[in-house]
């Protein structure tokens, strides 16, 4: 039998509120709260509004290991082929980023805003707009939205595409614990970027938070 997306939404609500089929697949409003706009202080992510096939393609990174985490890993693991496709859908579903718009001064150079903006092309590394869209709003299924993610949560995945490096308190570098980029994009900026940096540039998108203004579909961004 063919099932519809509506029937997939329906499921996938489920899923949110009670979780999967197996104990292990722990229900998703825990840790990304009821209206899937996550817990930022917590550093859990806005699910909320993303492209259901970015969803998918995360969960499943999260089983093959491409993608590692303490939390999500078990979870990904434990949810069948067809909760993933669920609970992605019925994400997908709910509000999107509706972003606030981004100052219209130009950014202090070398500052999280720059880098957004301007990038750091004296380390190879082009403006995050450029894959994400205008304010970070995200673009097709592969570049997700910046904003409308807390820095906590920003910040660790950079952290997580560059590894620790090490230095005179910690002699021990620590590998990446995220390899699901496209081509090996995030990982080349993410080692590119000083800790300092990536600070910054979370805290930059950190700021664009939801808009009350209506959310114009066709352009990926407000008018």
């Amino acid at each position: 039998m063919i099932c519809s997306i509506g029937a997939f939404a329906a499921d996938g609500e489920s899923i949110m509120l009670h979780g999967g089929e197996n104990p292990a697949a722990m229900p998703c409003i825990s840790c990304h709260a009821p209206d899937g706009k996550g817990m930022p202080s917590a550093g859990f992510p806005r699910l909320s509004g993303l492209p259901a096939a970015y969803i998918e393609k995360q969960l499943h990174d999260f089983r093959l290991g491409s993608r590692q985490n303490p939390v999500m890993q078990p979870i990904a693991k434990a949810l069948t082929d067809s909760e993933i496709i669920a609970v992605a859908n019925a994400y997908a579903k709910r509000p999107k980023i509706n972003v606030l718009k981004a100052p219209t001064t130009p950014p202090i150079p070398g500052s999280g805003g720059w880098i957004a903006q301007r990038g750091e092309w004296s380390k190879n590394i082009p403006e995050c707009t450029l894959c994400h869209g205008p304010d970070g709003v995200g673009v097709g299924n592969a570049f997700p939205p910046l904003a409308g993610q807390s820095p906590l949560y920003l910040e660790s995945q950079l952290l997580a595409w560059k590894g620790e490096v090490a230095s005179a308190k910690n002699k021990k570098a620590s590998p990446p614990t995220r390899h699901n980029d496209p081509n090996g994009l995030m990982q080349h900026i993410a080692a590119s970027l000083s800790d300092t940096q990536i600070k910054a540039v979370s805290e930059y998108f950190g700021t664009l938070g939801d808009s009350t203004e209506a959310f114009d579909e066709s352009q990926h961004r407000l008018r």
